[in-house]
């Protein structure tokens, strides 16, 4: 929607809602009053039953001068509102949709609009403008009451959506929204007045002196000096951005002082970009504008004269031009005193890397260096710091796009597929129903009822541009019991790829391709880099950091994270424990991170954190922080130095960045890490079974093998997911006939104290397993233990109550999940039966049943289900050790030999 000159434009009436409507015809007499209602929940398991506490929900009442009506409940406070206005409407009679006013045409409206404000009425309100208004008057000279017609154009809301009816280009050049206003203050001749070639307005008729007197107009006897802290972002590159001090007089204009400092006399030279940050905020950037803006403020001023500040431009998603200064200081509604905080370095770091997904995620941490987005989501519980959703919306504020929609698949989920991951449920067992979306509202239904119903959920994610030009959309496979985790689960998968992107600004569009195409996402490359056109141009000046290569000294060998940070020095203190972490435990820890120079010469706290709690296996920290962790139990300490992250992220963290800074530029560094390990907290399958079986169902398990290896009178043992080796850890306290213990897994890292047994595997490479253990190793004796799935619904329905666990995730939809998040599979005894048998009849095996934790004459059987196979062929030739070649396909990593158990090595 544009317009040429002055001529109007016909635009689309915008719906007021129900709320809206009765303000307009009730204004403060409606009174709205939130009750918060609590639903209780029933787990379904009579036996173990264990009450809990549901979700809250909320009813609003609304008492108008005529009734008085209650709402339905509702999750949102601000859905319960608009539902209690509705029915307001209802029984006055009123109908929203008809009776919604009509508005004026936008620039009709704009020269009323600009006609109040500068009224002798608005003088006196508490307004940000009203406030910019009176502090003019105090200006010298010809100045006195002389207003920039930027501030005009930024500092009143509904004069600013007005410029957006007429052009939506406003959202991304100040200068068009300036011109509008500058042609409609040249409609006004008998209000305001404005010069040739100035971005100035000012009143005609001067302000009566009682309505300066009423509006605390005065000049001072004793002015003061304000000093705030600011920052000064170069126009050129090559300079770097520096902290400057603004020195403004309390009975003085500020932008005056803003002015001086950009380079210039006259405050009505300076533009105010919109405000970065939290809405709250007063935080917005300073330039001054180009001498082509001057020329012709009767057009509409798109195409300016002038050098762009590519950082400052990225940081608020409009044009810049020129040297500018982020600042936060204005007016606001809470008081007519100018409004002030200082902002630093830090403060503009924080700013650049909350744009970037990860970084977002690791402000939300407070763990800059430590933290890292975490590339599953498991559980709402397990989860620290914002939500993927949240993240992924924040982003698109960020960045200026729209809000995200949520499209919420729903489907209805068979008994009969039961025995297949949560994330393998086929389009093939219900019809899709689809509800979409805007940040967290829904636009549109299917069946309502059926949807409600319905168990499982699928979520497609689109993004759009603020003209609704469509950017990306993601629609991935995996399957839900939840509408909400898989909402969250196709944001995280949105944001990693995007994450990917932010890593390597360079990429070209086939990588980026070939990342998207595993997470089913499509993004369309014309409108994608047209939104993200300045990110290289700002995140790549901040690799410009003279760092040093650590050297090649190593006590271990650990993996590199993708941005080619290296572990070295590496030392653990402290006690062996013999708690150790495995993939979906909570980990607490204490750390401490600092910036040293070559040869430690000065050494710079960076960031701190003395409880820090996370995940393990989700890539929730720094890649080489977790695995330092997975080699450590509770109680120790860890020292390692790593090479150093992309500087922009150090100088978010540091308090002192302007000390760090120094050093970054003067000094070879690195990274100091100092780690403690406080305590951790057993993943949900272990948290279970402990609820219900002493000794708890692993040592069963192991007293169970260890008692037929025993029996067995075997020399060799190949321990198949030996994980942190408890199994072979519990053997050494034994006497037996072994000579050899051999243990594999399928991860170093997972060696590395990770536990894994075979249901971490996909559900067809587990049935490869067995054709490869029994087939190539013929072992004498293989014995597998797995989960009984049908057991689940006792082990989670009686679980030790968590008060940080999401109660939502403990319905009796629910009761169906897996006992450990990394689980891929989970088999049920009939399932477990066949595989087995099949798999004995197959390699000349018998097979015995059997199981620890419950009965096998008691339903639902045991917990942990066990087969033992025996190999009924003893020919040598069949035998493991004849076939020299099997340690060619692995990486020994753990191996123990009774001739001299001092050779044992990890």
């Amino acid at each position: 929607m544009e317009t040429r000159g002055c001529s109007t434009v016909i635009v689309r009436k915008t719906n007021l809602t129900p709320k809206a409507i009765i303000y307009q015809k009730f204004g403060t007499k409606a009174c709205y009053k939130l009750e918060e209602v609590q639903e209780s929940t029933q787990n379904g398991c009579p036996g173990l039953a264990i009450p809990q506490k549901g979700p809250s929900l909320y009813r609003c009442s609304l008492e108008l001068p005529e009734l008085f009506v209650v709402s339905d409940t509702f999750k949102k406070k601000k859905d319960a509102e608009q539902c209690a206005a509705e029915m307001a409407l209802k029984k006055l009679g009123i109908n929203p949709a008809g009776d919604n006013p009509t508005e004026l045409e936008p620039w009709d409206a704009l020269i009323e609009r600009m006609t109040y404000l500068f009224s002798n009425e608005f003088l006196q309100s508490l307004h940000p403008l009203s406030g910019h208004l009176r502090a003019t008057l105090q200006r010298d000279g010809e100045l006195c009451g002389s207003i920039p017609a930027s501030v005009v154009a930024v500092c009143d809301a509904k004069l600013s959506n007005l410029c957006k009816l007429l052009n939506p280009k406003v959202e991304l050049n100040p200068f068009l929204a300036l011109s509008f206003v500058m042609r409609t203050a040249a409609r006004l001749s008998g209000i305001v007045v404005t010069s040739k070639g100035k971005l100035s307005i000012q009143k005609l008729n001067p302000y009566p002196s009682e309505i300066r007197k009423l509006s605390d107009i005065q000049k001072s006897d004793s002015p003061h000096n304000i000093m705030v802290e600011a920052v000064h972002i170069p126009v050129s590159v090559d300079r770097t951005v520096q902290p400057v001090s603004l020195n403004i007089l309390s009975d003085k204009y500020y932008l005056d002082a803003m002015a001086q400092k950009l380079g210039v006399t006259d405050a009505n030279k300076v533009v105010l970009s919109r405000t970065i940050g939290k809405a709250s905020s007063e935080t917005r950037l300073y330039f001054v504008a180009p001498e082509s803006s001057m020329l012709d403020v009767s057009a509409e001023l798109v195409n300016l004269e002038g050098h762009l500040n590519v950082r400052a431009s990225y940081l608020c998603s409009q044009s810049i031009y020129g040297d500018a200064i982020m600042a936060s200081v204005g007016y606001t509604w809470r008081s007519k005193e100018l409004f002030h905080e200082d902002i630093s370095l830090q403060s503009y770091y924080r700013m650049l890397i909350s744009k970037m997904p990860s970084g977002s995620y690791k402000l939300s941490r407070e763990a800059i260096l430590a933290a890292e987005l975490p590339s599953v989501y498991t559980t709402k519980s397990n989860w620290r710091g914002s939500l993927p959703r949240e993240i992924l919306c924040s982003f698109c504020r960020q960045h200026r796009l729209s809000e995200p929609v949520f499209s919420s698949v729903s489907l209805p989920f068979k008994d009969s597929s039961l025995s297949r991951s949560h994330n393998e449920v086929s389009d093939a067992d219900g019809v899709e129903l689809e509800t979409e979306y805007a940040n967290g509202r829904a636009i549109s239904t299917g069946d309502q009822e059926l949807v409600e119903s319905a168990s499982m959920f699928r979520c497609k994610v689109k993004i759009f541009s603020k003209c609704q030009d469509l950017i990306i959309e993601c629609l991935p496979m995996q399957i839900y019991k939840k509408a909400n985790d898989a909402i969250h689960n196709a944001s995280l998968k949105l944001l990693s790829w995007l994450n990917e992107y932010f890593k390597d600004l360079s990429m070209p569009v086939e990588q980026l391709s070939y990342l998207a195409h595993p997470l089913n996402i499509q993004f369309y490359p014309e409108n994608f880099f047209k939104e993200f056109l300045l990110c290289p141009s700002v995140h790549n000046l901040q690799h410009r950091v003279t760092g040093r290569k650590l050297p090649e000294i190593r006590t271990v060998d650990l993996p590199c994270t993708s941005s080619g940070q290296d572990v070295c020095s590496l030392k653990i203190e402290g006690l062996d424990s013999g708690v150790f972490p495995s993939n979906g435990s909570l980990l607490c820890i204490s750390y401490s991170i600092f910036l040293v120079t070559e040869g430690k010469h000065v050494k710079e706290l960076v960031e701190r954190n003395d409880e820090f709690e996370f995940e393990l296996g989700t890539g929730a920290v720094i890649s080489p922080l977790e695995s330092v962790l997975s080699q450590m139990s509770v109680g120790q300490s860890a020292f390692f130095s790593m090479d150093l992250p992309s500087c922009e992220y150090i100088l978010a963290a540091a308090d002192d960045s302007g000390r760090i800074t120094s050093l970054l530029t003067s000094q070879t560094c690195c990274l100091d890490y100092a780690v403690t390990f406080l305590c951790v907290t057993e993943p949900p399958e272990e948290r279970m079974e402990q609820a219900l079986f002493s000794p708890p169902l692993s040592k069963q398990r192991l007293e169970y093998a260890v008692q037929h290896i025993k029996k067995s009178c075997a020399t060799t043992l190949v321990d198949f997911g030996c994980g942190s080796g408890s199994l072979l850890d519990s053997l050494l306290d034994y006497p037996t006939s072994l000579e050899k213990i051999v243990g594999i897994d399928i991860s170093q890292k997972s060696l590395s104290r990770a536990a894994k047994v075979i249901e971490h595997m996909e559900e067809d490479q587990a049935c490869m397993f067995g054709d490869v253990a029994l087939n190539y190793f013929r072992p004498k004796i293989l014995i597998v233990s797995t989960p009984n799935y049908e057991y689940n619904v006792i082990l989670q329905r009686s679980s030790l109550t968590n008060p940080e666990e999401d109660p939502d995730e403990k319905t009796e939809s629910q009761s169906c999940r897996f006992r450990n998040h990394d689980h891929k599979f989970e088999w049920t005894r009939e399932q477990f039966n066949n595989w087995a048998t099949e798999l004995a009849k197959k390699h000349n095996y018998s097979v015995d049943f059997s199981g620890v934790g419950g009965s096998a004459d008691v339903e639902p059987g045991f917990a942990s289900q066990i087969a033992v196979f025996m190999r009924k062929s003893l020919l040598q030739e069949d035998g493991i050790l004849k076939k020299e070649n099997w340690a060619e396909n692995c990486k020994v990593v753990w191996e123990w030999k009774s001739v001299d158990s001092s050779d044992s090595s990890l």
